[in-house]
């Protein structure tokens, strides 16, 4: 095999890396923005008694684009630590609480993005195959891994001794990893599939 070859093969994978961690991160992204103009309005009525008290006694009030990040977060499972009056810290996943289940289409949110973004990323590596389809749609989370992980430090709203935020871990590893891998992969097989039918 020359050397040609080689740097090409390498120059290939470099492009569906690139390819992928671009469209895992615009998948982040518009997960975020679609539930903040769908549900900041409602957060902010919600937070306006509390943010009131708070100004009123001298404490930050929660801005809306942190609460609207804990629900996203909850979107992909992921729980919000909330300190206990008694201390310590209790879970809580404010999808789940909503009234009568209203809010449960968020959680269909991240996987339809996700598996749109293993979609896209195989189809611009040409995948055919399921396994090249696969392979590609899991560079998704090249892009989504670090920006979960951001996420879950920027969506941190400090209270007295503790925090209210994501559940850190879970945030980096079920919402940063295994959904992009996982939704990103079924995607690109997706897309390898079609491409398939097409040629046929």
């Amino acid at each position: 095999m020359s050397v040609p070859d080689g740097s090409s093969r390498q120059n290939g994978i470099a492009e569906r890396v690139a390819a992928g961690a671009g469209v895992g991160a615009v998948a982040y992204v518009l997960g975020y923005l679609i539930t903040f103009l769908t549900q900041s309005g409602r957060i902010e009525a919600q937070l306006r008694g509390f943010n009131a008290f708070a100004d009123l006694f001298g404490g930050d009030p929660i801005p809306t684009w942190q609460r609207v990040g804990w629900v996203f977060y909850n979107a992909h499972f992921v729980d919000t630590e909330v300190p206990a009056l008694v201390g310590g810290a209790r879970s809580v996943n404010l999808i789940s609480q909503a009234d009568g289940g209203s809010l449960g289409w968020l959680f269909v949110l991240p996987p339809l993005l996700l598996l749109a973004a293993g979609l896209a990323a195989g189809r611009f590596a040409g995948a055919t195959g399921a396994i090249e389809g696969a392979r590609s749609g899991a560079f998704v989370a090249v892009g989504y891994l670090p920006l979960a992980a951001l996420g879950a430090f920027l969506f941190r709203f400090t209270v007295g001794d503790g925090a209210v935020a994501p559940t850190l871990v879970t945030a980096v590893l079920l919402a940063g990893a295994v959904y992009p891998a996982v939704f990103g992969s079924i995607g690109g097989t997706i897309g390898a599939a079609a491409s398939s039918t097409r040629a046929e």
